[in-house]
């Protein structure tokens, strides 16, 4: 009895060549359903992504629905789809929200469901949009071409934190059979209960972002140009719209690039954090067609990265730290030009994740605004932001340094559409002044205190020496002692998101929330360093992110980062300890 001929044939072969290695690998344990969802290659088996565990995956979280809302079968939920698509065992993305989509119709629960590829960013959108129960996106982002995943938003728009994820997991084992009629996908486009979200929010989406337009003119008349690259994902048409609902020009798009591709066929990894290897076709045109400025997007349009070409010729591609203190800037200079009422900016907030730039921290102490971190991960700063605003604050900006932004309150999330824009309008804006994005960054860095950051991972796929790297360091100088200096450099603080111990508390109780499974450990340095190492929640790395953050006037910078050079160096030999721990470096 088969319902997917292609991962049925996979797991015939398999028995028939009696590979009992590959069938463990593939029936040995199920993919873990944690708080980004699920993340993992498509094919065949219950590690991995197709058409079973999606129908089993979606069974649970409906009954868990149906359990915390009443009103699910009033409400619905709204689900969308990236272009990602593996042929050999005939798992797309497409395909995956149909069946979540049948799912939910069975039992009754109203579906929104975007008939065409989306953003991510459109699913949180049309969950508070329509107020709904919950969101599902059926993307991997801009992992390689073989994954796929499952990323689950709560009624208040943000994606869930815990205990969602362990009611979820739970729900998702007590429902493993397929329900009848569960792959007969077809159903549902007879079904009253099926809706199509898809122009409504095209409309509203666009709208409400205008509201973070505020040089309408400006935009009209530049005569900059821009480049816009959506590596072979969904991007290009709505960042094409967004320059429209801006009133600017639009964007040259990289003509190899544009089209949604499930082979990313022009880039080794579909990831624009890897810096210039993705972006060399944008280079290209944007040398052909005298543009200035790149912005690129991840294959699901919710992150932002950006390139400007320097006086010297040369590409300068940002940080996700730059952009973020150069968006954070922007966005409160233009609150304040539109908010002359002086008592109002005790009510406005910005967040940054705690393994962040603290640049918005220098920002609002000088302004007079709030600054909050969060733990690692937007879920964290779209679950804040909701609180704060339910609470009557205004929150303009979070920003996380892996180049994620979140510009625009009708989103709590990354949203790398909005981002594209506003930092178009930014750039057009400085133009009439003359300043490039480099120019003004070293003026906010000049305004602010400079703040320098480095951060890199390596890699280990053996949790064992994981674990023993993070012991050794709660256990430095004898049993729960850490490490008093790090080559040269003396350690001031240490905070422990692992075990919850923070010695710059009065109890010496961590204020941020911990987490047993995962390690997570920032030392502060007495130079004004800080430097966080945790492991990845998504990926076999442990990654390490540093800082050295200087009082205004403080102008040395190439001292400044000759000092985090060697801070990062000092962090690599001792606390890493490569050679003895067999680590694999990041390779460029």
């Amino acid at each position: 009895y088969q319902q997917n001929p292609k991962t049925y044939a996979i797991v015939k072969q398999l028995l028939a060549e009696g590979n009992a290695g590959e069938l463990q690998k593939y029936f040995g344990s199920r993919m873990e359903f944690g708080t980004a969802g699920l993340r993992a290659a498509m094919g065949a088996g219950i590690s991995h992504m197709n058409d079973l565990t999606i129908i089993q995956t979606t069974q649970g979280f409906c009954r868990y629905l149906e359990k915390n809302f009443s009103d699910l079968k009033k409400r619905g939920v709204v689900i969308g789809f990236d272009a990602r698509a593996h042929p050999s065992s005939g798992g797309s993305s497409k395909r995956f929200a149909r069946l979540a989509a049948n799912t939910f119709i069975s039992q009754g629960v109203p579906v929104y469901l975007f008939s065409d590829i989306i953003p991510t960013p459109f699913v949180p959108y049309t969950v508070t949009h329509l107020k709904l129960c919950a969101g599902i996106m059926v993307t991997a982002s801009h992992n390689p071409k073989q994954d796929n995943g499952y990323k689950v938003y709560w009624e208040n728009g943000a994606q869930i934190i815990s205990p969602h994820d362990k009611g979820i997991s739970q729900a998702i084992e007590e429902n493993q059979e397929p329900w009848p009629q569960a792959w007969d996908d077809k159903l549902i486009d007879s079904s009253q209960l099926l809706h199509d979200p898809y122009a409504m929010v095209n409309k509203e989406y666009f709208k409400d972002i205008q509201k973070q337009c505020f040089y309408r003119n400006i935009n009209k008349e530049t005569s900059l140009k821009f480049v816009h690259t959506s590596v072979h994902g969904v991007g290009h048409k709505f960042v094409q719209l967004a320059f429209k609902a801006f009133d600017l020009s639009p964007p040259f798009a990289v003509p190899e690039q544009k089209d949604p591709d499930p082979d990313f066929p022009t880039v080794k990894y579909p990831n624009p954090e890897e810096g210039k290897g993705v972006l060399t076709l944008s280079f290209a045109l944007a040398e052909k067609d005298g543009a200035r400025i790149i912005l690129a997007n991840d294959p699901d349009a919710d992150r932002l990265a950006v390139a400007e070409k320097q006086e010297s010729g040369e590409w300068k591609v940002f940080s996700g730290n730059e952009l973020g203190a150069l968006l954070g800037w922007w966005i409160f200079t233009c609150w304040k030009n539109n908010n002359r009422d002086a008592r109002a900016v005790k009510d406005v907030y910005m967040l940054s994740s705690t393994v962040s730039s603290k640049i918005l921290r220098a920002i609002a102490l000088k302004e007079g605004f709030h600054f909050e971190e969060t733990l690692t991960g937007f879920k964290w700063m779209g679950n804040r932001a909701k609180q704060l605003m339910d609470q009557g604050k205004a929150v303009l900006f979070a920003f996380e340094e892996a180049i994620g932004y979140m510009c625009c309150p009708a989103v709590l999330d990354k949203d790398g559409v909005s981002a594209a824009v506003i930092t178009a309008e930014m750039a057009s804006f400085l133009a009439t002044r003359n300043l490039s994005l480099s120019q003004q960054l070293k003026a906010v860095y000049d305004e602010y205190g400079f703040h320098i950051t480095k951060a890199s991972y390596f890699i280990c796929h053996d949790p064992k020496v994981i674990q023993q790297l993070f012991d050794n360091l709660r256990n430095f100088d004898g049993k729960n002692t850490y490490p008093k200096s790090c080559g040269r450099f003396k350690v001031s603080g240490i905070r422990d998101l692992t075990t919850g111990y923070d010695s710059s508390q009065p109890d010496q109780k961590a204020i941020l929330p911990t987490s047993k499974s995962s390690q997570m450990i920032t030392f502060t340095f007495a130079n004004g360093g800080v430097a966080t190492m945790r492991t990845s929640g998504t990926e076999p790395k442990i990654k390490y992110y540093s800082e050295l953050c200087a009082p205004p006037g403080n102008s040395d910078v190439e001292q400044l980062k000759k000092e985090l050079d060697e801070l990062v160096n000092a962090l690599e030999k001792h606390f890493f300890q490569p050679e003895k721990n067999k680590l694999q470096r990041k390779t460029e």
